[in-house]
């Protein structure tokens, strides 16, 4: 139903689009009595505005080909329905067309056939042939190129946050495997830690339920306690396989602090401590080997050779570990960025004890800091942890992937206003060259069209005329021609200022090989 809604008002938008263009063709050619021109003009508008939607590169030609073909030569008046329809038909053809190379090749195409035929077959010709310039880029390129910026930032609008959403989910997914890969090492680490625990308890049951001095009923909860223990380990165990069904088994964490950065400094790093976890939790102490380790060895894979200061304080009611490296002295190591997984199940881990991990640049190195609690519940994941660890495995990725789409469409615009200005200035800038060297080089001297006389021979003329004849001249004010059959003039610069209102020109017949009349006229002469 909907696309039967959308059908019904494309159709209404392109009848009405089409009646506006038909007005207009109407109300500019009927004030001119250019018929002709206004059934061009609507077979025009007819087949353009029909075929742009389907075939937009057909539209874009027919309104560039027909627009400029149909009133052709100008003369004195450039038709203002050109300029509308050039106008939407070039923007829908660039709004539509999924690829830019065929309508380049199109104005391309027609640019190539319009601008020599304007230049020789104009009845004004350089005259004619800047106004297709100024048609061809301000009421064709311009529009198609706002069309493309348009289409541009349509398709990002429509597949950038798609594409960003699609990234995010992917980069969720990696820190959902850390964190439980982070569960499954807490749950290595319980197993280690209680069930060994638990298999001392079992034994030592074991050991009372033979010892002697018991009665039966002492024997029998000796018993019980031994059977308890060893179910109550059986059960971790299942507990556990469970924990770590979805994530690779990993190595649970041994050693005390003092081992770990022994084992660093052995490695080659630089490392200043001071470790004092006596009075931490059996967890708290492995979060905070945790956060040490990990630290260390990011320290070791991003900033070689940084010196690194490690401080480890417990109190009573919490921990504090800090881990802080210096700036690289050689720049990190080249390879692959990280991929920020550890930091992941850092967050998790002293999460899951209810502390808190801080993570970033300081003073040109990295800090690692956390505070562990030793007698607290998991912190609930609120959203500002949750956009800290998408941040952490780099949730700007995304963004960034965004915003090289918002550029390029950015860029698209520039070239929708720069590329116009730019070539406009070009084409001015050389027909500027052009037509002031057109201008000097058909001057006549005033003391040299005074020295002429009605007929004089025009071999004995010809050699003191300019090499050149005036193209720009007034078109009102010229005489008639003179009554002689053949006569063919020629038309020279008066040799005034090009600032000077009084447009005038020279004008020499000649016939039968002498000069029949001499005139000079003005654009305000009657």
């Amino acid at each position: 139903m909907q696309e039967v809604t959308k059908r019904r008002w494309r159709v209404v938008l392109d009848v009405t689009l089409a009646l506006f263009l038909a007005f207009i063709v109407v109300s500019d050619t009927v004030q001119a009595r250019a018929y002709g021109e206004m059934a061009g003009g609507f077979a025009v508008v007819l087949v353009s505005v029909a075929t742009a939607r389907r075939h937009p590169v057909v539209s874009l030609a027919v309104a560039l080909a027909g627009t400029l073909a149909v009133p052709f030569p100008y003369g004195n008046r450039v038709p203002v329905w050109m300029i509308f329809v050039l106008v939407a038909m070039s923007y829908q053809a660039g709004l539509r067309m999924p690829r830019a190379r065929p309508g380049l090749l199109v104005g391309g195409a027609v640019a190539v056939l319009a601008l020599p035929v304007s230049l020789v077959f104009g009845d004004d010709a350089l005259g004619d042939w800047a106004e297709v310039v100024a048609v061809l880029v301000f009421a064709g390129l311009s529009p198609w190129l706002l069309g493309r910026y348009v289409r541009l930032r349509g398709e990002l609008a429509r597949t950038g946050w798609r594409r960003a959403e699609e990234m995010e989910s992917r980069q969720r997914l990696i820190a959902d495997q850390a964190r439980l890969r982070e569960r499954a090492r807490i749950a290595s680490d319980m197993h280690d830690s209680l069930g060994h625990e638990l298999s001392l308890i079992a034994v030592r049951a074991a050991a009372l339920e033979v010892a002697g001095g018991l009665d039966d009923d002492q024997r029998g909860a000796a018993a019980q306690l031994r059977t308890s223990a060893a179910a109550a380990t059986e059960r971790l165990r299942e507990i556990i396989g469970v924990l770590r069904e979805d994530a690779a088994p990993v190595e649970p964490v041994q050693g005390d602090l003092g081992e770990l950065i022994t084992r660093a400094r052995a490695s080659g790093l630089l490392i200043d401590s001071t470790v004092d976890s006596a009075q931490a939790p059996p967890m708290v102490a492995l979060a905070a080997h945790r956060v040490v380790q990990e630290a260390l060895t990011n320290v070791a894979k991003h900033a070689p050779g940084a010196a690194v200061t490690v401080r480890v304080t417990s109190s009573g009611a919490q921990t504090e570990v800090s881990v802080v490296n210096a700036p690289p002295p050689a720049g990190p190591l080249p390879g692959a960025a990280s991929g920020h997984r550890g930091l992941i199940g850092l967050r998790e881990r002293v999460r899951l004890v209810g502390g808190t991990l801080r993570t970033g640049p300081h003073e040109g190195g990295f800090a690692v800091t956390a505070t562990l609690p030793h007698d607290a519940a998991p912190v609930e994941e609120s959203p500002e942890l949750r956009e800290a660890a998408d941040d952490a495995v780099g949730q700007s990725t995304s963004a960034r992937a965004l915003e090289l789409a918002r550029r390029d469409v950015r860029r698209s615009l520039v070239q929708a206003v720069a590329v116009p200005l730019g070539l406009f200035a070009v084409v001015v800038g050389v027909a500027g060259i052009v037509f002031l060297y057109q201008w000097t080089s058909s001057e006549l001297p005033p003391r040299v069209y005074d020295g002429l006389r009605v007929g004089q021979p025009r071999a004995e003329v010809a050699p003191q005329l300019p090499g050149n004849q005036r193209v720009a001249r007034p078109v009102r004010g010229e005489p008639p021609l003179p009554p002689v059959p053949g006569a063919a003039c020629e038309y020279y610069g008066t040799g005034r200022s090009l600032l000077d209102n009084d447009y005038a020109a020279f004008r020499l017949c000649f016939a039968g090989g002498k000069l029949v009349s001499k005139d000079r006229f003005a654009e305000g002469d009657a």
